[in-house]
C-alpha cells in the first residue's frame, strides 16, 4: 500500500494526477508539468515535500559522527546553518545525498531522499553501533511533513504568510532575513515550523517543516497569499525538469551506491582535509588520478523527442555511455540532459549524439548549469 503525506485530500481537490514514487502517492502535475515549471522560474511554485525523510542527530558526540558519517565538513556550521553533503559507503559509492542542518550546539537534523529512508536509517544505526561517543540518532520521519515554496517572487509575500520573528538559534526578524543555506525556527498559527532558505530548483525559495496540522494549514495560507504573485501548486514533474535544468543530482539516476562523488561531479561537498570518513581514502585516490567516468550536460542541437535515461550516447560513431536524467526543458524549449561517459572521451563544446528510438540525434556538450538566468 503507497503511503500518503498529509496533503493528499488536498492534491485531490486540485485536480493533481497521482502517481506513484519512493513508496509514495504524490502528484505528478495539476495543470501541466510546463505551466508549474515556467511560474516557479517566473514567479512561484508551492511543492509538497513531506514524503522526504528527517533524521535527527543529537548529544555530545553528534558532530564528530557525522563527520565520520558525511563527506562534507560539518564543523563548519554555525547554530542554525546548513550543508549539501552525501554519505558514502567504504568504496566511495553514494548511499544518499542530502542536508545537514545544526539546529543548536550538538543538534542536527539530516534531510533525506524519500526512496532512501530505510536503507539510510539502517546505514546510519549500523555506522552509529561501530562509533563510540555520546549521542542519539532518531529516525523522525513520520512526526513531519514540509513543503517547498520557490520562484523569485515568494520573497515578496513569505513574510505575509509566516509573519514574526525567529525563535530559535538564527536569530533574525523575518523569514526573508535568512540566508541562502540558513534554517530558523518560526511560529505560524499556534504551531512551531523550521523554515531554511534552501530549495531543488534553482531559484530562490523556501523549504518549511512542520507537523501534518501546520503543514496542512500552511499549503493553504500559502496559496492564498501567494495568489497576486502568480504562485501555482507544482508537482514531481516541474520539480524534474526545474533540476535537471540546474545539473541538481537525483538519488538512483545521477547517484547511486556504484557512482562516487567525484565521478559525479560534487566533489565541492567532499572535505578530504577534515580527517577520516567512509570512503575518503578511494575519494582522495580518484581526486589525485582521476575517474574512469564522468557525468556530463548536454543540450539536443537536432529536433527530436526529448531524451530519456537509459538512452545511448554516442561519440565518434561509439556507443560509449548512457543518458541518466533526460527531458525537454520548459526554459530553453529543448531537449536536455545528463549522461555518463568514459573520461577523456568529450568535453563541452563537442558534438555527440543521443540513440532515441533507435535514432541518433545530434547534441552538444555543454558546461553547467544547462541553465542560467539572465
Amino acid at each position: 500500500m503507497l503511503k500518503r503525506t498529509a496533503l493528499y485530500t488536498a492534491h485531490q481537490k486540485l485536480g493533481g494526477k497521482l502517481i506513484e514514487f519512493g513508496g509514495w502517492e504524490m502528484p505528478v502535475q495539476y495543470t501541466s508539468i510546463t505551466d508549474e515549471h515556467l511560474a516557479v522560474r517566473q514567479a512561484a511554485g508551492v511543492f509538497d515535500i513531506s514524503h522526504m525523510g528527517e533524521v535527527t542527530v543529537s548529544g555530545p558526540g553528534a558532530e564528530a559522527f557525522l563527520n565520520g558519517l558525511l563527506t562534507n565538513d560539518i564543523r563548519k556550521l554555525a547554530p542554525g546553518e546548513g550543508q549539501y553533503t552525501l554519505m558514502c559507503h567504504e568504496r566511495g559509492g553514494v548511499i544518499d545525498d542530502l542536508y545537514a542542518y545544526k539546529l543548536s550546539e550538538g543538534v542536527y537534523l539530516l534531510i533525506i531522499n524519500a526512496s532512501r529512508i530505510e536503507p539510510d536509517v539502517a546505514w546510519m544505526k549500523a555506522q552509529a553501533a561501530k562509533t563510540p561517543g555520546d549521542f542519539t540518532l532518531t529516525d523522525a520521519s513520520h512526526q513531519y511533513a514540509a513543503i517547498a515554496v520557490q520562484g523569485p517572487r515568494v520573497k515578496e509575500f513569505i513574510d505575509a504568510v509566516i509573519p514574526g520573528a525567529s525563535s530559535s538559534a538564527m536569530r533574525v526578524n523575518a523569514v526573508t532575513e535568512l540566508k541562502k543555506n540558513q534554517i530558523g525556527g518560526f511560529k505560524f498559527e499556534n504551531h512551531s515550523v523550521l523554515v531554511s532558505r534552501t530549495g531543488y530548483t534553482g531559484e530562490d525559495g523556501f523549504e518549511i517543516v512542520g507537523s501534518d496540522e501546520s503543514i496542512t494549514h500552511l499549503w493553504d495560507k500559502v496559496l492564498a497569499v501567494g495568489q497576486p504573485f502568480g504562485i501555482k501548486p507544482a508537482g514531481l514533474g516541474a520539480r524534474d525538469t526545474l533540476r535537471t535544468e540546474v545539473c541538481y543530482p537525483l538519488y538512483g539516476h545521477e547517484l547511486d551506491e556504484n557512482t562516487t562523488p567525484i565521478e559525479a561531479g560534487v566533489g565541492f561537498f567532499v572535505a578530504l582535509d577534515k580527517g577520516e570518513f567512509n570512503g575518503r581514502s578511494v575519494l582522495a585516490e580518484q581526486k589525485a588520478t582521476g575517474v574512469k567516468k564522468r557525468l556530463v550536460a548536454f543540450k539536443m542541437t537536432d529536433k527530436s523527442a526529448p531524451p530519456r535515461p537509459q538512452y545511448p550516447i554516442w561519440v565518434n560513431g561509439a556507443s560509449v555511455g548512457v543518458v541518466v536524467s533526460g527531458t525537454q526543458s520548459p526554459s530553453l524549449g529543448i531537449g536536455i540532459g545528463l549522461g555518463y561517459i568514459p573520461a577523456g572521451t568529450a568535453k563541452a563544446g563537442d558534438a555527440i549524439e543521443i540513440e532515441i528510438r533507435g535514432k541518433r540525434y545530434a547534441a552538444v556538450i555543454v558546461p553547467k548549469p544547462i541553465f542560467k538566468k539572465s
